[in-house]
């Protein structure tokens, strides 16, 4: 048997071998950037790397190098289309922007819309972006506030996109990719949820409660301890209040923010009864401008992959590349395709960095589509 420490110096002296070729590899790639440049082809050709492929995992002497081989071909031609891209950006050569940069958003004179009624989390978010004297109405569903941008019945539109306890709202996912509105700020709002009941109810009195199923699912654990009691979903936090304070029966309450006991002349039968005491919601505010301003420092982006091995790896490795730091991924699935997904990323960056310039330029080139859903 070989001594380790000799065996470690063979594997040493081959990964120093494998680093020259691979930097010798990466002047060819330079080379074939010129070249592409010059005529106008595209960095990505589908077909040349499969063949490639192909032809080098059949040099494997063994049918179990044949899978390594390939998967070594793929990252380092994977990484020659990288530093292309990089190439073509440091030329200027970088595509011209669908976005429009200002310099300081005026949202005086701007009408704003939030789903549900008066004292709905969204109007809070809304206020606390755009003050408390802003001009805004309310809608029933956040399919109408998508359609009040498209109408030009509203400038703006305040939407939950995920809790901290409960995860994703995935309709408004889903809405970003049918309507044609952009984001172009966020604000995260503390939610506390309290009980609210009619005057002389009590905690013991209850039967049925209401709310939105999120903030069912937040203040799960309170719930649990009365299991007898009926569950139902509405639109809003504060369609549930309303409806309470509606019906005025004993035995219903709501499950909303402090806030809609004062607005419906509710009790607070028990108050921060969810399970997470920092429960938090990230609201986005859309718009049908394609605008974002200076300083935007978060871009959001969904895109659709080919459905094979690899794909999700090879589309997320843009960033690594480029040291951009990612802060969110989520997947929805495609109608009509199933088991297939479009991905939802956020990451950290500016339009006007090479490294963002770079990524974007290989997800559009190596995805199915790519669709850029806001910068803030």
């Amino acid at each position: 048997m070989r001594d380790l420490v000799e065996i470690r110096e063979d594997i040493d002296r081959l990964d120093e071998q494998i680093v020259s070729l691979y930097e010798k590899r990466m002047e060819l790639t330079s080379c074939v950037a010129e070249y592409k440049i010059r005529t106008g082809k595209q960095i990505f050709d589908r077909e040349r790397e499969a063949s490639k492929l192909s032809v080098l995992s059949a040099l494997a002497s063994s049918e179990e190098n044949k899978d390594g081989i390939r998967e070594l071909f793929e990252q380092i031609m994977a990484m020659s289309r990288k530093k292309q891209y990089q190439l073509l950006t440091s030329r200027g050569i970088t595509g011209e922007s669908e976005f429009t940069v200002v310099r300081h958003p005026d949202y005086s004179g701007a009408r704003i819309v939030f789903q549900g009624l008066e004292g709905a989390y969204s109007q809070q978010a809304m206020e606390k972006f755009f003050g408390e004297n802003c001009d805004s109405f309310h809608v029933d569903t956040w399919k109408d506030a998508m359609n009040a941008i498209k109408d030009r019945q509203a400038d703006y539109a305040v939407l939950p996109i995920e809790n901290s306890s409960a995860g994703i709202v995935s309709e408004n996912y889903d809405l970003l990719v049918e309507y044609d509105n952009y984001i172009v700020g966020e604000q995260i709002l503390q939610v506390n949820h309290a009980l609210l009941g009619v005057e002389g109810a009590e905690v013991s009195d209850i039967t049925n409660v209401y709310s939105h199923k999120q903030s069912l699912m937040q203040c799960s654990d309170f719930l649990e301890q009365h299991a007898d009691w009926e569950k139902f979903s509405l639109n809003n936090n504060a369609v549930a209040a309303k409806k309470v304070r509606d019906d005025g029966q004993k035995n219903q309450a709501a499950i909303a923010g402090e806030k809609n006991a004062e607005i419906y002349g509710l009790k607070v039968l028990r108050n921060s009864i969810q399970n997470n005491k920092n429960n938090s919601t990230r609201f986005i505010i859309v718009t049908g401008k394609k605008i974002y301003t200076e300083d935007a420092k978060r871009i959001s982006i969904c895109f659709e992959i080919n459905h094979e091995s690899g794909a999700l790896y090879h589309a997320l490795s843009h960033f690594i590349y480029n040291g951009i730091n990612m802060t969110n991924i989520q997947s929805r699935p495609l109608q009509n395709r199933n088991w297939e997904y479009r991905f939802f990323v956020d990451f950290e960056g500016n339009f006007r960095e090479e490294a963002v310039q770079n990524a974007l330029r290989g997800l559009r080139e190596e995805t199915i589509s790519l669709r850029i859903l806001g910068t803030y």
